[in-house]
């Protein structure tokens, strides 16, 4: 009897530490936001969130109102419906909500990539520098010719031009704005290296195509990496792609190009005077260039594809687009020089800019996550108070809770480019709910000091795309009638969202 006592005692014990690590013993204490941890111990409503985040939140919503915790996977995330409410997570202290815990695990189980305790500082303190001010005139300038080389070779010989081109649409905005963004970040092959400048511009092209290819692979992977949830096969095929990165974009293999980024530059050099290791720095190469190219690309054919499934919008850009060509007196003809598109340029686009940031309100769904780092109050906009758990998460979703909200963005599933512009043709900041003017109305970049900073590349890059479709090529559907492509759910919470199905289109020169 005195040897079965203390066998009982811990397997009692193991059993109530089973139940609580499932989270069964859990239970909503007064004060906390309604509690809901799903049919599954542990897993909560995590296969129903992975199915579709967007039905998901909206059901929970209906359910519970506009503040919930639910179990997902083991952890407790509360989510913030109410867009009123945004500013008391976005603007609280890092003492209490902070980013980086969870970005940061994040980032190592996706890219491998262990990083310090102050690489947002870093990396805010050199995107500020480098891609804001000056140093986005430079960025803009390299951004726009590696475009035009990628763009304008595409067609090939002069017999050729005048020949309609075809491609699916996403594989085509993709393929151009990733590499062209990854030349004028990562730099370009050397004349004296390949032996000539013509050889050295064959081998971005060849190198930059071979690297997009992998980099798709690795994006369709990239859900259910974060997720964890690859079979076998599939992981290895991932740290296979990683591997391949980290030595196609390592530091050593930098060194021998030309026109290497001041950003990259300045990343690199930032963390090894704070002791990283070379190795690790190539693998924050990969981070950097899915961070920067892995949005921009299937943005760019959202935006084109709207565009040609709208009359009225496509005329109102294109108008616009003619115009700052003649006031800055270029002309795209047969044997003119290039075009030069300027970040000054840029700055006049009041339409393309609502068209930009419609469809960002569309199609951009990323899911703002903070770590909850002790026992806090949240105060709600209408003075409810909610306390939330240390070790919890607290979540935003803005793509139900404001970017398609009705009331906020009346026919919300409509493509409205002047949506963000005033009558006298200015950018629209006022959005009202319930009669009160919203602060968030738009969040595809993030807010507060997390919001994305490197947006305002990142938009030149879509701006400068467009700009030179337009400007460069007659371009269609090759079927005008068919319908949009839906949304592939299987991508909320990662930024802009890619289509079930490619569409297929056809372009050639103007000239």
């Amino acid at each position: 009897m005195s040897l079965l006592l203390p066998v009982l005692l811990a397997l009692l014990i193991s059993i109530l530490s089973g139940l609580y690590f499932l989270g069964a013993l859990r239970k909503r204490r007064p004060g906390e936001p309604p509690l809901d941890k799903g049919p599954i111990p542990w897993l909560g409503h995590v296969l129903d969130f992975r199915r579709d985040t967007a039905k998901f939140l909206q059901k929970m919503q209906e359910k519970h109102g506009s503040i919930f915790t639910v179990q997902l996977a083991g952890h407790y995330f509360t989510f913030l419906m109410d867009p009123f409410s945004f500013g008391t997570v976005v603007k609280e202290a890092r003492a209490k909500l902070d980013f980086n815990k969870f970005a940061v695990q994040l980032i190592e189980k996706v890219f491998g990539y262990h990083t310090t305790e102050n690489y947002r500082k870093f990396l805010q303190t050199s995107s500020n520098k480098h891609l804001m001010g000056d140093g986005l005139v430079v960025m803009t300038q390299a951004m726009m010719e590696n475009l035009q080389r990628l763009m304008l070779h595409s067609i090939g010989s002069r017999k050729e031009q005048k020949a309609w081109s075809q491609d699916g649409l996403f594989n085509y905005s993709y393929n151009i704005v990733f590499r062209a963004g990854y030349l004028a970040l990562y730099g370009n092959e050397t004349a004296k290296e390949a032996g000539s400048l013509e050889k050295a511009k064959e081998q971005d092209r060849i190198q930059s195509e071979e690297l997009f290819q992998e980099f798709r692979k690795y994006d369709r992977l990239f859900p259910r990496l974060a997720y964890g949830v690859l079979p076998p096969k599939e992981k290895m095929e991932a740290e296979r792609l990683k591997r391949l990165f980290w030595n196609r974009l390592s530091v050593q293999k930098g060194a021998n190009k030309d026109n290497i980024s001041s950003w990259v530059l300045d990343q690199q050099r930032v963390r090894a005077d704070n002791g990283m290791k070379e190795s690790m720095l190539d693998r924050y190469m990969f981070v950097l260039l899915w961070a920067s190219q892995g949005n921009t690309g299937p943005s760019a054919f959202w935006l084109l594809l709207f565009l040609m499934k709208h009359s009225e919008a496509m005329k109102a850009v294109q108008g616009e687009v003619d115009q700052l060509l003649r006031e800055t007196g270029q002309m795209v003809t047969s044997g003119a020089p290039l075009l030069n598109l300027t970040r000054d340029m840029l700055l006049k686009t009041p339409i393309l800019d609502s068209a930009v940031e419609e469809t960002l309100r569309l199609t951009a769904a990323p899911v703002l996550t903070r770590a909850v780092m002790q026992d806090m109050k949240l105060r709600m906009a209408d003075e409810r108070e909610y306390s939330i758990r240390e070790g919890d998460r607290v979540a935003l979703f803005p793509y139900t809770a404001v970017q398609m909200d009705p009331d906020v963005h009346p026919d919300p599933d409509k493509f409205k480019y002047d949506r963000f512009l005033t009558l006298e043709g200015t950018k629209k900041t006022d959005f009202y709910k319930d009669g009160k003017k919203l602060k968030y109305y738009n969040m595809p970049w993030g807010a507060g000091v997390t919001m994305c900073p490197g947006r305002f590349f990142a938009t030149n890059e879509l701006k400068q795309f467009v700009f030179l479709m337009l400007t460069y090529f007659e371009f269609e559907l090759e079927n005008p009638d068919e319908e949009i492509p839906s949304i592939d759910v299987t991508r909320w919470g990662f930024g802009s969202m890619q289509p079930v199905r490619d569409v297929q289109f056809k372009y050639r020169l103007r000239f």
